[in-house]
């Protein structure tokens, strides 16, 4: 069993960074859906979105519920995988939740950045992703726990009026005469893929903390409450979400388009994502922007990780007098196997890890030092003047989540009616 590379983490560091990690990977649609717009329209765009999601929740729904040990098949089941989805990061999609029983539950939002983001679009945007996207994905997120759960409205935007809160509010049923939603057709590409069956490593129960969510239902999670091991797997395990919605996304986008123009698209997602992500990494655990900050970004950068998926080494070196970090990419891993993120990186195409190693300084470059079948090796260099933000980045600043900043709560309230 591979190492995790979170394990180079402090308890500390780990849950400053959980977060973080929830929140990029939420913006990985605010990356890749600026150009399905482009090239398929506004309903191919919404059809790519319904599609990644149906395919990839359920399997990451799976796989939280297992290594956190949330048993049970109530609504409070479906809330606490909720909360660790990337689908719904915390503060940023500020769920609010409310347990009736077993079979009843409630949720609203008191502020939701996705709607902060596709309001200025105009109506039919807000249609789009309050009303054609989350119809079919929050049902195929809630059926991961239970079958028979639906996700119905109260109310959801477009607000009327134009500032209402919450901005939007849904109920939970689960109910043995409600018809589960058919799998989606092509489900066993994700839930097949190499990313669904990764085996991490056991979460340690000696470890001082909260060492899985077993427990009530609580009203926020405060990750810094979790032992650090059990950080480490939560950690892995949304790394992996981040693989598996872009797995599903390739697959809605390939179905749509034709082999070249869907690699342009992924690897155009893929560079405004890695380069949005290292720049908040970098932020959230106090780096600078030396080489040695880069080579801990590096290492712990959602787009290289879980180590059981990814293949990378990460070394530091100075020569001549001038220091650098080699990064190597192995091509005999899930990932490369997959056609994830890894696979996109080839010689004459390093832009997603050039946006990424300039996520953490705008100095930074990248050229190939040598490949071949096994490997990749990347040299990375610091250059006299600072590099021009990539288009793909720039794009995926506009969402209200590239400045977005996580408050302290205190301690939070347990919600499962007992």
């Amino acid at each position: 069993m591979v190492n995790s590379r979170y394990e180079s983490l402090t308890r500390s560091e780990l849950a400053l960074l959980v977060p973080e990690l929830l929140l990029c990977g939420h913006l990985i649609d605010r990356s890749g859906m600026a150009h399905v717009l482009g090239a398929l329209g506004r309903e191919g765009m919404t059809a790519v979105a319904i599609d990644e999601w149906r395919l990839a929740s359920p399997v990451y729904t799976r796989r939280i519920r297992k290594a956190l040990n949330i048993t049970g098949d109530g609504v409070d089941a479906i809330f606490k995988c909720f909360q660790l989805d990337i689908g719904a990061p915390p503060q940023f999609m500020d769920f609010r939740y409310r347990v009736i029983d077993h079979d009843h539950g409630e949720f609203h939002l008191d502020h939701c950045g996705a709607l902060a983001d596709v309001e200025p679009m105009g109506t039919e945007f807000v249609v789009a992703m309050c009303h054609d996207i989350e119809d079919p994905t929050f049902d195929a997120t809630a059926l991961a726990t239970n079958p028979f759960a639906q996700v119905r409205p109260v109310h959801r935007p477009p607000r009327e009026p134009a500032d209402r809160k919450p901005v939007c509010a849904w109920t939970v049923t689960i109910d043995p005469a409600n018809e589960p939603p058919e799998p989606h057709p092509d489900a066993q590409v994700v839930a097949g893929s190499e990313a669904a069956g990764v085996v991490l490593s056991p979460i340690d129960p000696e470890d001082p903390g909260q060492r899985d969510y077993s427990g009530p239902l609580l009203s926020d999670l405060r990750f810094e409450d979790f032992s650090r091991s059990a950080l480490v797997r939560i950690a892995d395990e949304v790394s992996l979400q981040h693989h598996l919605l872009t797995l599903g996304y390739r697959n809605a986008v390939e179905s749509r388009t034709k082999p070249e123009a869907a690699l342009d698209i992924l690897r155009k997602q893929f560079t405004g994502i890695a380069g949005l992500t290292a720049e908040r990494i970098r932020a959230a655990l106090g780096l600078g922007e030396d080489f040695a900050a880069l080579a801990k970004v590096l290492r712990v950068h959602p787009a290289f990780n879980p180590a059981a998926y990814v293949d990378i080494d990460v070394t530091s070196e100075t020569a001549g007098g001038e220091r650098s970090v080699e990064l190597r990419i192995g091509r005999g891993c899930g990932a490369v196997d997959d056609g994830a993120w890894a696979s996109l990186l080839e010689p004459e195409h390093l832009e997603p890890l050039d946006a990424l190693v300039r996520g953490v300084n705008p100095r930074f470059y990248c050229r190939v030092r040598a490949v071949d079948d096994c490997a990749l090796t990347i040299e990375i260099r610091c250059a006299d003047l600072p590099f021009r933000t990539a288009d793909e980045v720039a794009i995926t600043r506009f969402s209200s989540g590239a400045g977005f900043t996580f408050a302290d709560r205190g301690a939070p309230l347990p919600l499962t009616v007992l």
